[in-house]
């Protein structure tokens, strides 16, 4: 269980996050909502230590993250696919895939062959160099490469943006899968409706870095979260 308490996140003297709270389970997609700018990567980011949060408090199973850099985040469960992808163009998939070693014991260095279950293109293309794959066969690696590292949470930035329809359908179904088997939790930012309004377990709907709706997908419509989202 990832739970968020109380969090804030200033960029110098502007606040971005005020308060903001989370929780998500194993085997449950929680999707975090809300326009342009209201804060959503930047939570992210705050969870994956990628930036120093202000006030709060992260918890990953009962035990508090102090202010944690962004390794120690990776080291503790917590995998991270940003947008953009940040994959390395220079290297070759297999090799992007060899990255997400650095948080396992050298006994597990290998690349199970689930991850080719997952995304049979990265097998057809391991040789290739990451900067010659399309948009969608990029966004695919870099999941990938996140599971390698055998996360208990998975943080997704906007994992359909600019990609072809095929492929969002395609990782529709991992991000499926991946609920179906109960170990990961999932953070979902997207701005896609549909396709997150179709995966969620849970919703946490932001605007103006704090939360206006958090409820369990029972217990809230898809009307009003679209109003709250489009405030």
């Amino acid at each position: 269980m990832l739970s968020v308490e109380n969090l804030t996140l200033h960029y110098g003297a502007s606040q971005i996050l005020w308060g903001v709270s989370l929780q998500a389970r194993p085997g449950a997609v929680t999707a975090v909502m809300g326009t342009n700018g209201v804060g959503k990567t930047s939570l992210l980011r705050a969870i994956a230590g990628r930036h120093p949060y202000s006030g709060g408090a992260i918890w990953l199973d009962g035990k508090q993250l102090d202010h944690p850099s962004a390794v120690q985040c990776a080291r503790a469960g917590i995998a991270y696919v940003p947008q953009g992808r940040e994959i390395f163009p220079l290297l070759t998939v297999t090799e992007n895939l060899q990255t997400g070693f650095a948080c396992l014991p050298r006994s597990e260095h290998h690349i199970p062959g689930r991850i080719y279950e997952l995304f049979p293109v990265l097998k057809q293309m391991k040789d290739r160099r990451g900067g010659d794959l399309s948009g969608g066969q990029q966004q695919q690696l870099a999941i990938a490469r996140a599971l390698i590292a055998r996360p208990r949470v998975l943080l997704l930035d906007e994992p359909t943006e600019g990609i072809q329809p095929n492929i969002i359908k395609q990782i529709g179904k991992v991000i499926e899968l991946l609920r179906e088997e109960g170990e990961i939790a999932i953070v979902l930012v997207e701005q896609f409706f549909d396709f997150a309004y179709g995966l969620a377990d849970e919703f946490c709907v932001l605007n103006r870095g704090e939360v206006v709706l958090s409820k369990p997908a029972g217990a809230v419509t898809k009307q009003e979260i679209l109003e709250r989202v489009s405030i």
